[in-house]
């Protein structure tokens, strides 16, 4: 059945895709979203409003979540370069914003508030199934702010209004609001342009989804029976692997000429994650391997979908943000 959703940071890397898909199957969407990267990322449909704005604008929150059944809350100054570049903004706008937001959504009648947090909050753990009733031991600003807003979502959890956390995996591939300084996306694109890739340590276990997996299990967690989901934290992930595994990966999809060079590091962080949980308790099971987000990244530089990928700072957040005068 069709239903009404607005989504925060829906012109982003996942955004973008996440809307496309929820448009065709009828949904009418709402795109809340800053348009840094542009909007002519996301197609004119009748069932797609895009609103120009920022979610520390509690009047305008006010506003447009009074006609909505479903928040997706994607927006947020993301991943740690990004964040630590300007510290205050990334508070303000991925904490500080938050709670407001959130008693704004119950308030205006929401039914289910979907919030992407991230399998950073962990931090380093030597389990080797990292599940989601785990202690969070974030190491950064970011993190401790995704987990921070975990529990304060979780304090408005009622049976009107489901409340659900998402912790992704890095998420790997091509979208047409390309990242390419996520690790897969970087290997990739390194070992297609330049024919070499460079592997700092490579013991370091690194989980991953695959970009459509991710858009999937969103769809999920809109048409499940809430009493599945409601006060409930998923691991969304599928494959942990070594960097030097996910290096090999790419050289033998993008050509067995790309040369791999190792070098000591000293940042022998290790990530890792369980996802049984999405499985057990949901059904859902991911259906796209690295090889496919590379295959697909592979096709989008031999299509040239994407300008000049070594240098073009829209696929860069971090050299996007230090040219953007956010405040």
């Amino acid at each position: 059945m069709a239903k009404k959703i607005l989504i925060t940071g829906g012109a982003g890397y996942v955004g973008v895709p996440l809307v496309e898909h929820l448009i065709k199957k009828g949904h009418k969407v709402t795109v809340l979203d800053l348009f840094l990267y542009g909007e002519e990322l996301l197609e004119t449909s009748e069932n797609l409003i895009k609103i120009k704005g920022d979610i520390r604008d509690q009047k305008l929150l006010k506003k447009i979540f009074l006609d909505q059944e479903i928040i997706i809350h994607l927006a947020c100054i993301s991943n740690d370069p990004s964040f630590e570049l300007n510290p205050v903004l990334g508070k303000s706008i991925n904490l500080d914003a938050f709670e407001p937001m959130v008693k704004i959504a119950k308030e205006s009648g929401v039914k289910r508030f979907i919030y992407a947090s991230s399998s950073s909050v962990y931090g380093i753990k030597n389990e080797k199934n990292v599940v989601e009733d785990m202690s969070l031991d974030p190491l950064t600003d970011y993190s401790k702010f995704k987990a921070d807003c975990e529990k304060l979502l979780l304090k408005y959890k009622s049976e009107d209004f489901v409340t659900t956390i998402v912790r992704p995996a890095t998420v790997c591939g091509y979208s047409k609001r390309q990242r390419l300084d996520l690790v897969v996306n970087i290997l990739s694109n390194l070992a297609y342009h330049k024919r070499e890739i460079t592997v700092f340590g490579g013991k370091q276990l690194r989980p991953n989804i695959h970009i459509s997996d991710m858009i999937s299990f969103y769809d999920l967690l809109i048409d499940i029976e809430a009493s599945k989901i409601n006060g409930e934290i998923f691991n969304a992930g599928f494959q942990n692997n070594s960097v030097n595994d996910l290096a090999e990966t790419v050289r033998k999809i993008i050509g067995n000429d790309v040369k791999i060079i190792s070098k000591n590091s000293d940042d022998n962080r290790s990530y890792h994650i369980s996802s049984s949980k999405i499985f057990t308790q949901l059904k859902f099971s991911p259906s796209f391997k690295i090889e496919d987000a590379v295959s697909d990244l592979l096709h989008a530089f031999e299509k040239k979908l994407l300008f000049d990928p070594l240098n073009n700072i829209k696929y860069y957040n971090i050299k996007l943000m230090k040219n953007v005068n956010l405040e």
